[in-house]
C-alpha cells in the first residue's frame, strides 16, 4: 500500500493497511470521516493488539462541518480497590507489568463518543471487518512479529496470550495467521449490545473475573462508573497556525508550549538545522513541566494556561538561552496507534488509543481475550505529586491527538505513537510540512528525540542515521550522549498526517508502521 495518498473527496493514513482499507469502505459505504475513523480503529484493535484494543483508552479531536472542534477524552480511572501504599512497599516506581498498574479500559466508551459526534452509520458498523478479522484471522505484522519476540518479556507466560500467539511454544514469524476467537466474540457484544456490555454487563463481568484472578483489584463498579468526556479542545496559536490538543490529563499541552517557546526564541525551526540543539533544549524545558504538573485535572494546582502565558515562557526561553539543560522525559516508550481521516463534507479526526506498553499489563484475559492495559504505569509514587498515585484517579497521560486551523479553516489533521516523545515528533513533524515537506515526507523524515529510557538511566538522544550532519553537531554539544539508531526506527513512533488544500486532501502514513495511505 502506498504511504502517501491525494484525493478530492476523502483520505484516510493509518498505521496498519487493514485498518486503511477498512476506513476507506466505510467513505465507500456511504459513511464520513467519523465512520471511517472508528471501522480503523476497531480493526487495529484485533490487527495491532499490542499497541491498543477493548482493554486500552482513547483520545481524538473531531471537526464537525460547522467548524467546531470536539475533543473526547476517554481514559480510566485507577480502580476504586487500588493500594499505593502496598505499592510503595514494593518500590520506589510504579511496576510496569503485571495487575497493579491496570487502570479502567477507557477505548469502548471513546468510541462511542466519537460515533456521537456526527457518524452516519450504525453502531455495530465500526465492528464489522474487525469481528471477521479476529474470527477468520489476520496476518502477524512484522511490529506485532518484533514484539511478541522480545527476548526479556514472558508473554507466552500468560495463558491469553499464549493460547493467541504461542499455540506451538515459540511466537509465529511475520505473516502468519492468528485467530481471536474470543476477542472476536467480545467485538461482537459490544457490536450488538453497545459500550454496556463492557461497562457493567456479561463482557464486563468475565473480564473483572479474569482480571481478579490475575490479582487486580479492579471490580465491575469501577466499569460501569467510566464515562468518556467531550470537551472544548485546548488551542494555542503559532506562526498564522491554529494548533488545538486534548486537554489535561493528556500531556497536548506539551506541543503548545513546545511551539510557544520556539516562536519566543525566534530559533531556526528546522530540526534538520544549525539549531536543533536548542529545540532540544526546548523539548528539555516543556517535559520538565509536564513531568511536574500534569496528573488528575481534579489534582492539578497549576493549569496550562498559566504554563502558556508570557510570564511563565519568558522565563523558560530565558534559560535556555543561558544554556541550562533540563531534565528529559523518564521514558518515551508506548505502542500507541494514531489515525486520521477527512472528508469533504468537513468533518476530519485524530484519533489515539492504546495500551502504554506492548501488551499493556502483559495480561490477556482470556474469556474475553481483552489484553489489559498498564496505563498505571504513567503514575507517580511520589507523594503529594499531582500525578500520585491514588484510588479512583485518572493517571497523566500520552496520548495527544492534533488538528490544525490557518485563516481559511482546516489545514492539518495528525497524530503519533511515541509514548512520552509524542510531543517531539508531532513537532518535528509540523514544522517539516510548514517549510514546504509533503505530508507523506513529512512523517517519514529522519527524526531523533531526547528521552531517559528508565527512571535510573542516563539521559541520551536518539538519532536516526539519515539526521542531516548539521543537525547532529547541533544535537552533540549537548551535555547528552548520542545513540544512532538505524532509520525509520519504531523507536521514533508512527506518525499519521492529512494536509487539507482546497480542492484536496494529501495523506502520509509513517513509513515505520505497517500502515498506508488512501484517497477518493
Amino acid at each position: 500500500m502506498d504511504r502517501s495518498a491525494s484525493g478530492p473527496t476523502w483520505a484516510i493514513a493509518t498505521p496498519h493497511e487493514e485498518a486503511t482499507r477498512a476506513g476507506a469502505a466505510a467513505f465507500e459505504d456511504g459513511g464520513n470521516a467519523v465512520d471511517a475513523a472508528l471501522r480503523a480503529a476497531t480493526v487495529l484493535a484485533v490487527a495491532y493488539p499490542h499497541m491498543c484494543g477493548v482493554g486500552g483508552d482513547l483520545f481524538a479531536l473531531v471537526q464537525r462541518p460547522d467548524g467546531e472542534t470536539l475533543a473526547v477524552s476517554s481514559s480510566g480511572r485507577a480502580p476504586g480497590a487500588a493500594d499505593p501504599v502496598d505499592a510503595r512497599r514494593a518500590g520506589h516506581t510504579m511496576p510496569i507489568r503485571g495487575p497493579v498498574p491496570i487502570t479502567v479500559p477507557g477505548a469502548v466508551a471513546g468510541w462511542r463518543a466519537v460515533h456521537g459526534t456526527g457518524a452516519v452509520l450504525p453502531w455495530a458498523a465500526a465492528f464489522s471487518r474487525a469481528i471477521e478479522l479476529a474470527i477468520d484471522g489476520v496476518p502477524v505484522a512484522r511490529s506485532l512479529a518484533e514484539t511478541l519476540a522480545w527476548p526479556d518479556e514472558p508473554f507466552g507466560a500468560d495463558p491469553g496470550l499464549s493460547a493467541i500467539f504461542f499455540a506451538d511454544g515459540i511466537a509465529p514469524p511475520a505473516g502468519a495467521t492468528v485467530h481471536q476467537l474470543a476477542l472476536g466474540a467480545t467485538l461482537a457484544g459490544i457490536a450488538e449490545g453497545g459500550p454496556e456490555a463492557l461497562y457493567g454487563g456479561d463482557i464486563g463481568s468475565a473480564y473483572v473475573r479474569g482480571l481478579n484472578a490475575a490479582g487486580s483489584p479492579i471490580a465491575i463498579e469501577d466499569l460501569a462508573a467510566h464515562r468518556a468526556l467531550v470537551l472544548p479542545p485546548l488551542a494555542a496559536a503559532f506562526r498564522g497556525l491554529h494548533v488545538s490538543v486534548v486537554p489535561p490529563n493528556s500531556q497536548g499541552f506539551v506541543l503548545l508550549e513546545i511551539l510557544a517557546l520556539l516562536e519566543r526564541l525566534r530559533v531556526d525551526a528546522d530540526p534538520h538545522g544549525h539549531e536543533a540543539g536548542t529545540i532540544a533544549r526546548v523539548f528539555a524545558s516543556s517535559a520538565r513541566d509536564r513531568d511536574r504538573h500534569l496528573g488528575d485535572p481534579d489534582d492539578m494546582t497549576v493549569h496550562p494556561s498559566t504554563l502558556l502565558d508570557d510570564g511563565h515562557l519568558a522565563s523558560l526561553a530565558d534559560e535556555i538561552r543561558l544554556e541550562r539543560t533540563a531534565t528529559p522525559p523518564p521514558r518515551t516508550t508506548g505502542d500507541t496507534i494514531a489515525l486520521v481521516t477527512a472528508d469533504a463534507e468537513g468533518f476530519a479526526v485524530s484519533l489515539i488509543q492504546s495500551l502504554f506498553w506492548g501488551f499493556g499489563s502483559g495480561i490477556c484475559e482470556p474469556t474475553t481475550g481483552i489484553v489489559a492495559q498498564n496505563r498505571g504505569a504513567c503514575f507517580t509514587l511520589e507523594p503529594g505529586h499531582p500525578n500520585s498515585f491514588a484510588p479512583g484517579k485518572l493517571p497523566a497521560h500520552t496520548l495527544m491527538p492534533v488538528i490544525i486551523h490557518d485563516e481559511h479553516g482546516l489545514a492539518a489533521v495528525a497524530g503519533s505513537m511515541g509514548g512520552y516523545a509524542q510531543p517531539q515528533i508531532n513537532a518535528q513533524t509540523l514544522l517539516h510540512l510548514m517549510g514546504g515537506a509533503t505530508p507523506a515526507d513529512a512523517v517519514a523524515a529522519p527524526r531523533w528525540i531526547l528521552e531517559r529510557p528508565e527512571q535510573a538511566a542516563p539521559a541520551r538522544i536518539v538519532i536516526e542515521a539519515s539526521v542531516p550532519a548539521e543537525a547532529r553537531r547541533s544535537l552533540e554539544s549537548l551535555p547528552y550522549p548520542v545513540a544512532v539508531v538505524p532509520d525509520r526506527s519504531d523507536e521514533l513512533g508512527h506518525a499519521q498526517l492529512i494536509r487539507v488544500r482546497t480542492d484536496a486532501f494529501d495523506a502520509g502514513s509513517d513509513p515505520r508502521s505497517d500502515g498506508g495511505s488512501l484517497a477518493g
